[in-house]
């Protein structure tokens, strides 16, 4: 599924990046002669940064982009800002084209329509957080009154409550990358690109910010584009996930289809040691209620059962079935849809479902 659903807010079109002088002979070599990436380099001496990428993204989704280092997602986000020119290929931020802006135009993109929040904050040490908060609108001139609404309000929504005006070195490190989120949201933009926001904290320091960032992203309806390298943060964050490697996206899903359907050997090595549990759903692995009536007679009473909705995990359900003989019923609507036994459940955890 390497589309979003409904009308898209990005979309990424044949982008190929490819560094060096004789990029645009390597492009033409890669599409003719099939060469890959060693021989670009070894033909051209160029570097292949991104390959033939395309995908869309809707709004509201957080659409994480993951991989080892040197896999091209970093490379990656930055076309979408135009940080970096495509080689080759298209972007379109709610129709419009990237690559067909002017110098003022792709400023106005930049400034008012994409928040972009990086592992290194960059904070400006001799300002204020609500100075850094509001440093892009005061370089466009906006007027003093604004900004200090502007700080105000994206100040609480990090939970920065009472510290506009402390500096950055008197906050901890998980204080800064709200900064660097709250500046972000600043101008109240319709895209953020978020590379790696989280990977220099602490692990329980972490954890809490993806928590309060998936509030706030739910919240606010941000389209977001989240660099990571790990793939329980890509899981724990992602509507959807896309897997690069060498440049080359490899697979695009939910969560759930990376985990129970890997592309291939490199994504099965992957998800090989991600707990299922809380991944998996009922709709997934339930066996539908005629199948199961056919194999076993009849459906248990329903008041003698142990019920589950559709969008229940395999958690849920394991939790359901482990003090109970009779099968977990799944209702929808009030009627029952299918059945998940004791042996489904095990073959589920397994990876044989």
């Amino acid at each position: 599924m390497a589309q979003a659903d409904g009308k898209p807010v990005v979309e990424v079109n044949g982008v190929w990046k490819i560094f060096g002088d004789r990029a645009d002979e390597a492009l033409a070599a890669v599409k003719n002669e099939g060469l890959g990436k060693p021989e670009v380099l070894e033909k051209f001496g160029c570097v292949v940064g991104v390959k033939d990428a395309t995908f869309s993204v809707g709004e509201g989704e957080i659409f994480c982009i993951m991989g080892l280092s040197g896999s091209g997602k970093s490379t990656l986000v930055r076309h979408i800002n135009r940080l970096i020119e495509p080689t080759a290929g298209d972007i379109i931020i709610n129709g419009d084209n990237v690559g067909a802006l002017n110098a003022e135009e792709l400023r106005v993109m930049r400034a008012d329509r994409i928040g972009m929040v990086f592992q290194n904050m960059a904070l400006l040490p001799h300002r204020t957080v609500a100075d850094n908060v509001t440093f892009s609108m005061e370089l466009r001139n906006v007027d003093a009154f604004t900004r200090a609404q502007a700080a105000e309000r994206v100040i609480e929504r990090v939970s920065l409550q009472g510290y506009g005006n402390r500096y950055p070195s008197e906050l901890s490190g998980g204080m800064q990358q709200r900064v660097g989120l709250a500046r972000a949201l600043a101008a109240d933009p319709d895209i953020l690109l978020m590379d790696e926001p989280f990977s220099a904290l602490d692990p329980l320091i972490r954890r809490g910010l993806q928590d309060e960032f998936l509030a706030l992203s739910r919240d606010m309806k941000k389209t977001t584009l989240f660099i990571t390298h790990d793939l329980d943060e890509a899981i724990r964050m992602g509507t959807r996930i896309a897997i690069m490697k060498d440049g080359e996206i490899v697979q695009i899903g939910t969560p759930e289809d990376i985990v129970t359907k890997p592309a291939d050997e490199y994504v099965e090595k992957f998800v090989a040691g991600i707990s299922k549990l809380k991944l998996i759903y009922a709709h997934t692995v339930m066996m539908p209620v005629a199948k199961y009536e056919k194999e076993n007679k009849k459906l248990p009473a329903l008041k003698n059962c142990p019920q589950a909705g559709p969008e229940d995990d395999l958690d849920a359900l394991v939790s359901l079935a482990v003090d109970q003989d009779k099968p977990v019923v799944i209702m929808d609507d009030g009627k029952p849809v299918g059945v998940v036994t004791k042996d489904i459940l095990l073959h589920s955890i397994q990876g044989e479902a």
